[in-house]
This record gives C-alpha cells, sequence and structure tokens, in this order.
C-alpha cells in the first residue's frame, strides 16, 4: 500500500483512521500488520489515528484482553488520542440506528433457531436444490418470518420467544434508486481496485441485533465510522466483500462513506489468515519468547 503525501495541499483535510480490535484474545501478527498501516498511514498525512475497542459482544470480551491490547500496541511504539472508543458504551446509539430502520419497514424479527435453520436447508439440498450461501460461505437465512403479520411478530415477541433482527435485504434493495459503490484505494483478494460496485444481496437477510448483543459487527461498524468521522478504513482483504453490506447500511441510515484501503493479510505455513486461538502467532508469546517489536514488524511484512 504505497504511500503518498498530501499535507502540502491545505484544502486536503488530514484524515482520520482507526484500529479496532475486539477483546476477546490476544493480538496476533496480522493484528499488528494493520495497526501499523492504519498507523503509518496517518503519521504520513499528519492525521489521526484512533483505536477502537469492539466489545459489543460483552459475553466475550474481556478486560485482561483489552489490557494487553493496549500494551501490545504501546510496545510497539503505536501512540492513540484517550479516551477509546468502547462500543459498549454506546448501545443506545446502536438502538436509535435499528429504530431508524424499523421506521423504514426493513427490519424483521427472526424466530428460527440455528437447528431449525440447518434442518430446512438440508431438507432443500437433498432435492438437488443449491441453497445461497455468502461470500463467507454461511448459508443464507430462509427468510420465511418476513411474511408473518406484525400482530403474530409482536406475540411472540411478547412471549418471549428467541429471536434476531435481520434486514429484509431484498426491500432494502428495492428501494434503491441508484447503483451503490465504493472508492477502493487497495486492494481486494483477486486484485479489485479503484471503484467496486457494491453487491449486498449476495449476504441475505444479514443480522443486525441479537437479544444479547444489541448490535451486529455490520451495523455498530458503520455507526462508529461516521461518529469518529473516519476518512479511511484500512482494514484486512478478508472484510472487502462485507464493504458491499456496509455502503447500504450507510445509504439506508444517511451516513458519510468513507474510502477503503484492504490490505493482504499475514497468513501461516499453509496458507491459512491468522487465528487469536492460535497463541503461538500472538504477539504476547513471541514477546515472551524474546522477541522485539523489530522483529514483530518484520513477520508482519512492515516497511520502517
Amino acid at each position: 500500500m504505497p504511500i503518498h503525501n498530501t499535507t502540502s495541499n491545505p484544502l486536503v483535510k488530514a484524515p482520520a483512521v482507526r484500529f479496532a480490535p475486539s477483546p476477546n484474545g490476544l493480538l496476533h501478527v496480522g493484528h499488528a500488520r494493520s495497526a501499523m498501516l492504519n498507523w503509518q498511514f496517518a503519521k504520513a498525512r499528519h492525521g489521526t489515528f484512533l483505536l477502537r475497542i469492539e466489545d459489543i459482544d460483552i459475553t466475550r470480551a474481556r478486560p485482561e484482553f483489552e489490557t494487553a491490547i493496549f500494551d501490545d500496541l504501546a510496545w510497539l511504539g503505536l501512540d492513540w488520542p484517550k479516551p477509546v472508543r468502547r462500543q459498549s458504551d454506546h448501545f443506545a446509539a446502536y438502538q436509535a440506528n435499528l429504530g431508524e430502520l424499523r421506521k423504514l419497514g426493513l427490519l424483521y424479527p427472526a424466530f428460527l433457531s440455528r437447528a431449525e435453520t440447518s434442518a430446512r436447508i438440508s431438507e432443500t439440498e437433498r432435492t438437488g436444490r443449491v441453497w445461497p450461501r455468502d461470500p463467507d460461505g454461511a448459508p443464507h437465512y430462509p427468510g420465511d418470518d418476513r411474511r408473518l403479520s406484525p400482530s403474530e411478530r409482536d406475540r411472540r415477541i411478547a412471549a418471549g420467544e428467541p429471536h434476531a433482527w435481520r434486514l429484509d435485504m431484498q426491500a432494502a434493495l428495492d428501494g434503491l434508486d441508484a447503483r451503490l459503490s465504493w472508492a477502493e484505494h487497495g486492494s481486494g483478494p483477486s486484485g479489485e481496485t479503484g471503484e467496486i460496485i457494491a453487491d449486498p444481496g449476495e449476504w441475505g437477510d444479514v443480522i443486525l441485533a441479537r437479544r444479547d448483543v444489541p448490535a451486529s459487527y455490520h451495523l455498530s461498524v458503520t455507526v462508529d465510522d461516521a461518529v469518529q468521522n473516519i476518512s479511511d478504513v484500512i482494514r484486512g482483504e478478508d472484510l472487502f466483500a462485507a464493504t458491499s453490506v456496509h455502503r447500504l447500511l450507510q445509504h439506508l441510515l444517511g451516513l458519510p462513506a468513507p474510502r477503503y484501503r484492504h490490505h493482504d493479510l499475514v497468513r501461516d505455513q499453509l496458507g491459512r489468515k491468522l487465528s487469536k486461538s492460535d497463541g503461538s502467532t500472538s504477539i504476547a508469546s513471541l514477546r515472551q519468547q524474546g522477541a522485539s517489536p523489530e522483529d514483530i514488524l518484520a513477520l508482519a511484512r512492515i516497511r520502517t
């Protein structure tokens, strides 16, 4: 990802970028790559590097992992404005945006359990029909609940039936008056760059909130980027396809669209992207083995 200095033009607004880890495990070398690319981008342009804690899933977030995030990033030489934005402090903002989508008639409560959904899909596939799947390989939700009457929905919610709130994707797409796209200044997994045409429909009826998680990643990250005036989203290419959903939500909620810069990933010897479950690649583990910040940055393919 080449760096071009834009600060010579006083009319060019200094950028704001963010690194937004979830405190549900230790940072690994892949996180170091993304954090440093954001930090270097901001520093080269006299912009702002923000650290955001994505702890919307309070059942998995742990304070010790948040502390480790701060420690690892500071050890690598990064700094950021305080205090950081924590998603768990902003549930009301996400609920307000969900309310806007409800007013537009674009949300519905989804009552099918995972087992019921799996059974429906298996039954269909046994007949030889192909069940649609999203870019991550997950099957689309059947969507039967879209046809429930408002009174039936209210009755089942009042009865305490478990449910998630899903976006009625077809209704959202039917309301578009123009095609959606985004400005890609990095590249996708296949080298895509320039104007990218968004295709949110390939994700099906995405979840935007659960009973135990007040906002999904898609909704919370879209709202947070707007609130924090993020100009450039620099993140891994594994989130390239998800940008289509984020562009749709930005359009529906009247939020600005940042520029996007997706970067390649750090992978293991088998070509798999790194995971928090593999402790051997965590920054903390490598530090304990005597690695220096320069060693970590070399593994993360960062040029200093």
